[in-house]
């Protein structure tokens, strides 16, 4: 059983860049399709991007074309490259473990971190 913790939150600028980390504190990342969510205050919790067990990656609408997904199973950690922020990207960033590559229904993914706040501000 994997438990994941993320890491790198923090209050940035609009057009900032960021990257956030989520690791394995028990267990390995490897094999798992590894999910980024977010949740705003008031909102539901958002799939962002997953990787899958190859590096493959796929994303949201929203974050297409600025955010990009990596793993690296032998350090056991999964990171989320944010370009471009927007204030509409504020939100508490969590990682979680599933079984099904590019699914982002938060539904489908078993093992999650207590996330990581990242504000965007103007």
């Amino acid at each position: 059983q994997v438990q994941l913790v993320e890491s790198g939150g923090a209050l940035v600028q609009v057009g900032d860049s960021l990257t956030l980390a989520c690791e394995a504190s028990a267990g390995t990342v490897g094999p798992y399709v590894i999910a980024w969510f977010r949740q705003a205050p008031g909102k539901k919790r958002e799939g962002v991007s997953s990787v899958c067990l190859g590096g493959t990656a796929y994303y949201s609408n929203s974050v297409k074309g600025r955010f990009f997904a990596s793993r690296d199973n032998a350090k056991n950690t999964v990171a989320l490259q944010m370009n471009r922020l927007e204030r509409e990207d504020t939100a508490v960033y969590y990682c979680a473990a599933g079984p099904t590559c590019g699914v982002l229904n938060p539904e489908d993914y078993t093992h999650w971190g207590r996330g990581t706040q990242v504000t965007v501000s103007s």
